[in-house]
C-alpha cells in the first residue's frame, strides 16, 4: 500500500504553561519586588481602598484630636496673641494642603515632590516653635516622621526621622531621654502602619493576580471550545459532503457522456445516501458537543457493516466521557475512510479494548487494490479528502492526552489509537 496515505508517526502532547500561570508568576515577581526594604510601597497599600470603616473612623477621629490640640497648643503657649492671632489656622491650613498634596505625590511615587510637602510641614512646625510654641511644633513633626515611615521608601523615611530627632532633642524638657522615647514610639508607629498598608495591598494584589488567573482560563477554555466545534465540523460535514461532490461530479461528466441511465441513478442515490448519512453523524456530534455519553461500541459496528469489515471489542463495558468517545469514533470513521479510498475491496477488522484507565482503538486492513475496478473507484475516492485527516486524529489524541500510531504494516496499512478515559 503507498505510504502516501499516511505517514505513521506517534506524538504524545506535552502540556504547556497555562498563559495565566506564566502572567500570575510574573505579576508574583513583580510584586516581590516591589516590597522590597529600598522600594516604595505598592500603589495598592497607599491607597484607602479595603480599609474597614471602623479604622477610617478612628483615623479621622485621631486627626481632628491632633489639629485641635496644634491649634489650641499654639495659643495656649501665649506666642500668638494680637497681630499673630491668625497664624495658627494659616498655618494650620497649609499644613493640611500640604499634606494632602503629600498623598497624591507618593501614590505617584514622585521623592523629590514629596519631600518638599513634608518640608513644607516641617518648617511651619519650626515656626511654631521659634514663635514660643514648643508642644504644637513636637506634634508636627511627629506627625511628619509617622507620615514617612509609613509612605516613602524606607531609608528616606529613616533618614526623615533622623533629621527630626535634633528637633526632639531641642523641644523636649526632659533632653535627649525624652527625644529617645519620641524617636522610638515614631518608628514604631510609623513602621507599623507602614506594614498593615503593604499587607493589605498585597491581598488586593493577590485578588488581582486571581483575577488576571480566572480571565485567562476562561479564554484558553473558549479558544479549546472553538477548536472542538471546528474539528467537530471538519470530521462531519468535510467529510460528508466532499464525498458526496465526488460522486455527484461523476454523475454529472456521465450524464454529458450519456451514460446508462441506471448508473447515474446508481451514483446519485450513493450521493443521497451518504447526505443522510452526514445529516446523523452531525446529530450524533452534536450529542457530543451537548456533552452526551454516546455507546461507543454501537457506532463501531454500525459503522463496520458500512465498510463490511469486522469488530471484535473487549474489556469490561463502560461510560466513556464525551470527548474521548468522540475521538474514537471519528478515528475510527477517518481510518475506514482512507480505507475506502486506497484500498477499497480490502477485508479490515476493527479492535476496541477497554483497560484500566484507557481505551485502545486498532484499525487494520488487508492491502491496496487488487483488481481493476477496485483500483478505479480507489481514484475516485482520492479526491473527496480534505486533506486533514491525520491532523485531526492526531489533534483529538494529543488534546487528551493520547497517541496515535499510523502507518504501513506489511501488504496493509494500520492505525492505533490510545486516549485516556
Amino acid at each position: 500500500m503507498s505510504e502516501k496515505r499516511y505517514r505513521g508517526i506517534t506524538r504524545t502532547k506535552t502540556p504547556a504553561r497555562p498563559d495565566s500561570e506564566s502572567q500570575s508568576a510574573r505579576t508574583g515577581s513583580a510584586a516581590a519586588r516591589g516590597s522590597s526594604w529600598g522600594s516604595w510601597p505598592s500603589r495598592e497599600a497607599l491607597t484607602r481602598v479595603g480599609v474597614p470603616r471602623g479604622r477610617i473612623v478612628l483615623d479621622h477621629t485621631m486627626i481632628a484630636a491632633l489639629s485641635v490640640l496644634v491649634v489650641t497648643g499654639c495659643y495656649i503657649s501665649g506666642a500668638f496673641d494680637g497681630w499673630y492671632a491668625p497664624l495658627p489656622p494659616l498655618g494650620f491650613g497649609l499644613c493640611v494642603a500640604a499634606a494632602l498634596r503629600y498623598h497624591h505625590t507618593t501614590l505617584d511615587h514622585r521623592l523629590a515632590a514629596s519631600l518638599g510637602m513634608l518640608a513644607v510641614i516641617t518648617l511651619c512646625g519650626l515656626g511654631a516653635y521659634a514663635a514660643g510654641a514648643p508642644t504644637p511644633a513636637t506634634v508636627i513633626w511627629i506627625v511628619v516622621s509617622v507620615m514617612a515611615m509609613e509612605r516613602l521608601p524606607l531609608p528616606v523615611g529613616l533618614a526623615t526621622v533622623a533629621v527630626l530627632v535634633a528637633g526632639f532633642v531641642e523641644a523636649d524638657e526632659t533632653g535627649i531621654l525624652g527625644a529617645g522615647v519620641t524617636t522610638a514610639a515614631v518608628l514604631l508607629a510609623g513602621y507599623s502602619l507602614r506594614l498593615d498598608a503593604e499587607a493589605r495591598g498585597a491581598g488586593f494584589q493577590l485578588l488581582a493576580q486571581e483575577r488576571l488567573a480566572r480571565e485567562a482560563e476562561a479564554a484558553s477554555a473558549a479558544l479549546a471550545e472553538r477548536a472542538r466545534i471546528a474539528r467537530e465540523i471538519h470530521d462531519v460535514l468535510a467529510h460528508s459532503l466532499s464525498a458526496q461532490m465526488v460522486h455527484l461530479e461523476v454523475a454529472r461528466l456521465q450524464v454529458e457522456a450519456g451514460a446508462d441511465r441506471g448508473e447515474i441513478l446508481k451514483l446519485v442515490t450513493s450521493a443521497r445516501s451518504m447526505a443522510r448519512e452526514g445529516l446523523a453523524e452531525t446529530r450524533h456530534a452534536l450529542s457530543a458537543l451537548r456533552g452526551d455519553m454516546v455507546p461507543v461500541e454501537d457506532y463501531l459496528r454500525e459503522l463496520a457493516r458500512e465498510g463490511r469489515a469486522e469488530v471484535d471489542v473487549t474489556g469490561e463495558r463502560r461510560d466513556l466521557p464525551a470527548e474521548a468517545s468522540q475521538a474514537v469514533r471519528r478515528v475510527a470513521q477517518e481510518a475506514l475512510t482512507n480505507v475506502r479510498k486506497h484500498a477499497p475491496g480490502a477485508r479490515t477488522r476493527i479492535r476496541f479494548a477497554y483497560g484500566t484507565d484507557e481505551v485502545s482503538l486498532e484499525i487494520r486492513d488487508s492491502g491496496p487494490p487488487r483488481t481493476d475496478e477496485d483500483a478505479r473507484v480507489g481514484e475516485e475516492l482520492k479526491s473527496s479528502g480534505s486533506g486533514y485527516g491525520l491532523r485531526g486524529m492526531r489533534e483529538r489524541a494529543e488534546l487528551l492526552g493520547g497517541s496515535l500510531d499510523a502507518g504501513p504494516e506489511g501488504v496493509g496499512f494500520a492505525v492505533r489509537l490510545r486516549v485516556p478515559a
